[in-house]
């Protein structure tokens, strides 16, 4: 019997797959694939938009039932969650607890993420870019964790306690477009946002460079299920945020498009694809 084949996405809060690929881990889902997500923290540390929704002492549980709620929407096979703790924005006093995801030792995240890799065999690895979109410190790490899991994923001198070493196809990066942020930001001022609530948005390295985006996958079909996973995550999501004064045509403009740069095998003319899910 064939085996599908799989897709391992892996971020570092709920809510990261929504935004940048809700709507590829549903279109994978329906034509056959196996789609594991792996989720370092519970976002214990988030934003809260609603006082009725949470509190800091119950975020991280509200959070990941968040989570398994956008995980249906989306289908997947798979949610795995690490068990640290989210460490906030650099510079702030969580970044200094030992529970912290940004200070978890590589030799206690490696073992469980080649083991994992080991045991699913993905044709397909995606993970933030290495500037982790904006900067956070979670987001560097798992990019930096994942990367590194790969690698030792298919060296048969590390860890093999965790099984048969595997080699993975395709590695990409789940990336936003800078023309992205100036869309948003237009559209958000134009329609009585304040400025200051977008001011992240003019840093010139936020964002990654459009002509160096690769592949932006067509989930026009799909827009109805990623914005179900998108409202799963409340918390993050209140009705009166940032996407509500974003105009309607806009949002599902760019929600029908989910941009990915090539990693490995090193994009050429022979393995650049127009379809991520499309085997070579």
């Amino acid at each position: 019997m064939t085996m599908p084949p799989t897709l391992v996405a892996l971020f570092a809060h709920p809510d990261d797959e929504a935004f940048g690929m809700a709507g590829t881990l549903r279109q994978a889902a329906d034509s056959g694939w196996r789609t594991v997500l792996v989720c370092a923290t519970r976002g214990e540390v988030g934003e809260i938009s609603d006082p009725a929704l949470a509190t800091p002492e119950t975020l991280g549980a509200v959070r990941e039932d968040e989570l398994r709620c956008a995980a249906a929407a989306m289908r997947l096979s798979e949610l795995v969650f690490l068990d640290w703790r989210d460490s906030g924005m650099e510079g702030t006093p969580e970044n200094a607890d030992p529970r912290a995801y940004a200070n978890a030792p590589d030799d206690e995240i490696l073992p469980r993420l080649v083991a994992l890799l080991r045991a699913e065999r993905p044709e397909l690895v995606v993970t933030f870019d290495p500037s982790g979109g904006y900067g956070h410190p979670d987001h560097l790490a798992i990019h930096r964790h994942t990367l590194a899991t790969v690698a030792a994923a298919a060296d048969p001198t590390r860890y093999p306690e965790a099984g048969a070493p595997w080699r993975t196809p395709r590695v990409y990066y789940m990336v936003f477009p800078r023309s992205r942020f100036v869309e948003l930001r237009e559209a958000y001022l134009a329609n009585g946002g304040d400025a200051a609530d977008v001011a992240q948005f003019d840093r010139d390295d936020i964002g990654y460079p459009d002509e160096q985006v690769t592949l932006v996958q067509n989930v026009a079909a799909y827009i109805d299920a990623k914005w179900e996973a998108l409202h799963c995550h409340r918390t993050q999501f209140g009705e009166s945020g940032f996407f509500a004064r974003v105009p309607e045509g806009l949002r599902t403009q760019m929600l029908r498009g989910e941009a990915f740069v090539q990693v490995y095998p090193t994009p050429d003319g022979s393995t650049r694809q127009s379809d991520l899910l499309t085997r070579p």
